[in-house]
């Protein structure tokens, strides 16, 4: 099997992972990997489906042959069946030349349709017809094309059956497909993963960018185990990534993890840079919570209520990475915290006048420091609520 260059961001070449599920999952792809039949794989986005297609190719007796994926969802329906079957030259317009197409690009090999669910109903019976026969016809061709042999596995992270029911998506595709059936579960279904793949994907990252590779302490691991993962397995590499671009000189704790994470969608227990009289009270603990503000911003907020601007406090220092993107998140959380999630108002704590609004924005945005307002407003308006209190019943005469 080919092994990762070093540095690299991809995923493994093996399923990393020795949680139960996770050795199913192997016994599953190995059990695949023996025959040419049809595989559909079920998951939810960024659960590593392809790297499950991958596996079965890379373990089967086309393993010397090409591997060509395909993303259903990210070709427009009007130029997938080129892509797919080809096309001979003055077809439409823009067909210069002839072109084989990728089924005929994965001779002998595997070819990898994603993102299944989103194929239109007439593609679907484009599809069906290969699927059934082998039988290819290029776009503007006068007749079809010799046979292919290629193994077909699809994937998809919606609900076919439910698509079926609705009626946007054939019954005899579905089952044409799914002669093997693999489902990949959710990265929260799957805890006891998350250790070592973080570890392999902070290792590469660390290699990629030529930082040290970051330590984390128990807590900052127990918080980062805990996360629901919405972005599974795509978003553990990217946060391993960011926090292996912050190039730490020290253990990361608990606090310093990206804002999502510590917030695990949940209003966030600490709430850095308030005065200790404005602290809200906490709506609900989080583990790794410490309970008390960061000494960097509490000094911050107390420059702007000394007077000092945003630029001055934050800009110049965050462009001179004397400032971490975590310390901003932290003041941007406390300040929509007072302002109910109004970034307008949140002009004033920081001492701008209103024509500086766009510029202030698009800064937070340049940094992905723009947090959603949902949180802050509905805390707002529960701590605005009057709590009403039943009226005593009179006795009875």
């Amino acid at each position: 099997m080919q092994a990762i260059a070093k540095g690299s961001l991809e995923p493994p070449s093996v399923l990393l992972g020795n949680c139960a599920t996770t050795v199913a999952l192997r016994r599953n792809i190995e059990i695949a990997a023996r025959s040419s039949a049809k595989v559909l794989i079920l998951g939810e986005t960024g659960v590593g489906k392809e790297v499950v297609a991958r596996s079965i190719h890379d373990e089967s007796v086309r393993r010397a042959r090409p591997f060509v994926a395909v993303n259903c969802s990210g070709i427009p329906e009007t130029l997938l069946e080129s892509e797919l079957f080809g096309h001979v030259r003055g077809s439409f317009t823009g067909a210069y030349r002839d072109k084989p197409g990728v089924i005929r690009q994965a001779q002998g090999g595997t070819l990898f349709l994603d993102e299944l669910g989103e194929m239109s109903p007439r593609m679907q019976a484009v599809l069906l017809r290969f699927a059934e026969s082998g039988e290819m016809h290029p776009v503007g061709a006068d007749a079809p094309a010799a046979p292919s042999d290629v193994r077909l596995i699809t994937a998809t992270n919606r609900d076919l059956r439910a698509q079926i029911e609705s009626g946007t998506f054939r019954q005899d595709l579905y089952y044409r497909l799914n002669v093997i059936e693999i489902r990949v579960l959710p990265l929260r279904e799957r805890r006891d993963d998350i250790s070592e793949l973080l570890r392999y994907y902070l290792d590469r990252a660390a290699d990629a960018h030529g930082t040290s590779r970051p330590d984390l302490t128990a807590a900052a691991e127990e918080a980062l185990v805990a996360y629901s993962w919405p972005g599974n397995v795509r978003e553990l590499k990217n946060i391993a990534e960011r926090l292996a671009l912050a190039d730490w000189r020290r253990a990361i704790a608990a606090d310093d993890l990206p804002f999502e994470v510590r917030m695990n969608g949940k209003p966030v227990f600490v709430t850095p840079s308030m005065p200790r009289e404005q602290w809200p009270t906490p709506v609900t603990a989080r583990p790794a919570a410490t309970g008390q503000p960061s000494a960097t911003v509490v000094r911050l907020f107390d420059r702007f209520a000394a007077g000092e601007d945003f630029w001055t406090v934050i800009y110049q220092p965050f462009k001179a990475r004397e400032l971490t993107r975590q310390d901003l998140m932290d003041l941007i959380d406390a300040g929509l915290r007072r302002t109910g999630g109004s970034y307008r108002d949140l002009l004033g704590v920081f001492n701008l006048p209103i024509t500086q609004y766009k510029r202030f924005h698009a800064f937070l945005y340049q940094h992905n420091c723009n947090l959603p307002v949902g949180t802050y407003r509905r805390m707002a308006k529960a701590e605005a609520t009057p709590v009403r209190v039943p009226r005593r019943a009179s006795a009875a005469c």
